[in-house]
C-alpha cells in the first residue's frame, strides 16, 4: 500500500500529463474543482465507510430474505460470504490498476485497458444499473407511503392507513412531495463527502430495520410462532436445480458498488484507506444481509415474498403490531431515500462523461450540472409512476449489468494488464471470477426467460 499510495500523491509526470488532456472525459476527476486537483479537504475513513456501506445496501436487501427461502439458510450464508470475498478482490483490482495509470474514474481505468469500447461498456452498464435501481427505490417508496392496488393486492400505505385515502396522499403527489423537498437537495451537493452525514443516517435507519426484525424473530421464537427454516434446499426436479440460480444475481446486486469507487476513492486520497474502509463496509453489510434475511424467514418462511416489505403490510399473514409493521417500512423508506442521492452522484456523471466527453468537468458546467440533475429525477419519478412492477427487470438487471461492473470488468483489467502489474494468482483469480460470472449469469437469465415464458403459457 506504501508504494501505491506514493503512486497516488505522485502529481508530476506522464499520469499529471494525462488528466490535464482535454479530451480526457473518462479520466478526469470526478467534480474537483480544478482540473487533476484533489479537494483541499481530504475525505475521511469514518465517511467512505458510511458512504460505501450506504452505496451497497440499497433495495437488494429486501429480497435477500427470499434468497433463504430459495437456497436455504447454509448454501445462502456461504453464497453471501463468497460475494463479498469476490466483491473484495475485484475492488483492490480496481484500486490497483487506478493508481498504477492515471484514470479517477471507473469509464478512465477501463478506457485505459480496452480504449473506447471499455469506458462506453461501463458508462452503459453504470446507466442500467443505476437508474434500473433509482426508479425501483422510487416504487418501493411510493408502496410505503401510498400502497399500490394495481397488483391485486390492494394494501394501503402508512400515509393511507394513518389519514384515509386523500389525493394529497395519492402515490403521485407523495413521490413528488419527496422527490421534490428531500431528494432534490441531497443530489444538488457536487462531492460525495458531503453526503457523509445522510449516509450515516442511512446505515443506522437499515440497522433500525434489522434490529426491529430480530426484536421481532425472537419474540416470535420465545413464543413458539416461528417458522423452522431449512437449511439446504429442496432439489425436487431439475427445474428447482436451476431455479438456484436465480439467487445469485439477487445477492450480486445488493453487493454491487462498483461504481462509486472512484468518487469516494479520489476523495479519501490514499489507496490503503480505501481498501480498509471497503473491508470494514462488506464486513457489516454481509452481517446486515444475513440477519435479515435469518430473522425474515423465521417469521415468514417459505410465504416470504420478493420483496419483504409486503409480507409486514399483510396483517393476517403475521402476529406483529401495526405500530412496528409502520416503524419497518419508514424506517426502510428512510434509508432508500438517502440511498438515492448516492447513486444519482455516479449515474450523473456517467451520463455526462458519455454524451459530453470533449466538456470541462460537470462540476465547472453549471447549466450542464442542474440539467442532468433536473432531467434525471424528472425521470425517475415519471417511471415510478408508471411502472408498477419491474421486479423482474430487476433479476435481469443483476445478471447483466450488475455482474459485469461486479466482477467482469474489473477481472477484465486485471487479465489484459496494461501496467504489468499482475501476478500469477491475480489472472488464475480474474479468470475464475470471469467464468463463474458468465455461467451462473447464463443459467439465471435463461431460467428467468423459461419462467416468463411458463407464466404466460
Amino acid at each position: 500500500y506504501e508504494l501505491e499510495d506514493k503512486i497516488l500523491t505522485d502529481t508530476t509526470g506522464a499520469a499529471r500529463m494525462k488528466l490535464e488532456k482535454n479530451d480526457a472525459g473518462a479520466q478526469a476527476p470526478l467534480l474537483f474543482p480544478e482540473l487533476g486537483s484533489r479537494p483541499e479537504k481530504r475525505a475521511s475513513v469514518s465517511g467512505a465507510v458510511f458512504n460505501v456501506s450506504t452505496s451497497i445496501i440499497g433495495a437488494g436487501i429486501m429480497s435477500i430474505p427470499a434468497t433463504l427461502k430459495v437456497l436455504g439458510v447454509v448454501p445462502a450464508f456461504v453464497l453471501i460470504v463468497m460475494i463479498a470475498i469476490l466483491v473484495d478482490i475485484s475492488v483492490e483490482f480496481m484500486m490497483r490498476f487506478t493508481h498504477a495509470g492515471g484514470s479517477t474514474t471507473y469509464a478512465g481505468l477501463m478506457k485505459e485497458s480496452f480504449g473506447r469500447f471499455g469506458s462506453v461498456a461501463v458508462q452503459i452498464s453504470v446507466m442500467i444499473t443505476n437508474l434500473g435501481c433509482l426508479i425501483i427505490y422510487l416504487i418501493i417508496i411510493g408502496d410505503v407511503l401510498s400502497g399500490d392496488q394495481t397488483r391485486g393486492s390492494g394494501h394501503l400505505g402508512v400515509l393511507q392507513e394513518w389519514f384515509g385515502v386523500h389525493w394529497w396522499n395519492s402515490r403521485a403527489f407523495a413521490l413528488l412531495f419527496i422527490v421534490v423537498f428531500v431528494m432534490l437537495p441531497l443530489v444538488l451537493f457536487r462531492r460525495v463527502e458531503s453526503l457523509r452525514f445522510s449516509s450515516a443516517v442511512s446505515v443506522l435507519l437499515a440497522i433500525v430495520f434489522v434490529g426491529i426484525c430480530s426484536v421481532m424473530a425472537i419474540s416470535a421464537l420465545l413464543k413458539g410462532e416461528t417458522n423452522r427454516p431449512r437449511m439446504l434446499p429442496e432439489l425436487d426436479n431439475q427445474a428447482s436445480f436451476f431455479n438456484l440460480f436465480t439467487a445469485v444475481p439477487v445477492i450480486v446486486t445488493a453487493f454491487t458498488f462498483h461504481f462509486n469507487i472512484h468518487p469516494i476513492g479520489v476523495e479519501l486520497g490514499k489507496p490503503s484507506d480505501m481498501i480498509a474502509a471497503v473491508r470494514i463496509s462488506l464486513a457489516l453489510c454481509a452481517a446486515i444481509y444475513f440477519a435479515v434475511g435469518i430473522f425474515g424467514y423465521l417469521l415468514f418462511g417459505d410465504s416470504i415474498m420478493a420483496d419483504i416489505l409486503v409480507n409486514f403490510d399483510q396483517s393476517s399473514g403475521s402476529r406483529i403490531s401495526s405500530l412496528l409493521d409502520d416503524i419497518v417500512r419508514i424506517s426502510y423508506a428512510l434509508h432508500l431515500m438517502l440511498v438515492f442521492p448516492l447513486l444519482n452522484f455516479s449515474l450523473r456523471t456517467n451520463i455526462d462523461e458519455f454524451l459530453f466527453p470533449k466538456k470541462p468537468l460537470l462540476a465547472k458546467g453549471t447549466k450542464r450540472f442542474m440539467f442532468l440533475t433536473f432531467i434525471l429525477l424528472a425521470f425517475s419519478y415519471l417511471a415510478a409512476i408508471a411502472i408498477p412492477n419491474i421486479w423482474y427487470f430487476f433479476q435481469f438487471m443483476g445478471s447483466t449489468s450488475a455482474v459485469c461492473l461486479a466482477f467482469i470488468f474489473p477481472a477484465a483489467v486485471a487479465l489484459r494488464d496494461v501496467h504489468g502489474i499482475s501476478t500469477r494468482r491475480d489472472r488464475i483469480i480474474a479468470a475464475t471470477m470471469i467464468i463463474l460470472a458468465v455461467v451462473t449469469s447464463s443459467i439465471a437469465i435463461s431460467n428467468n426467460i423459461y419462467s416468463l415464458i411458463g407464466n404466460k403459457s
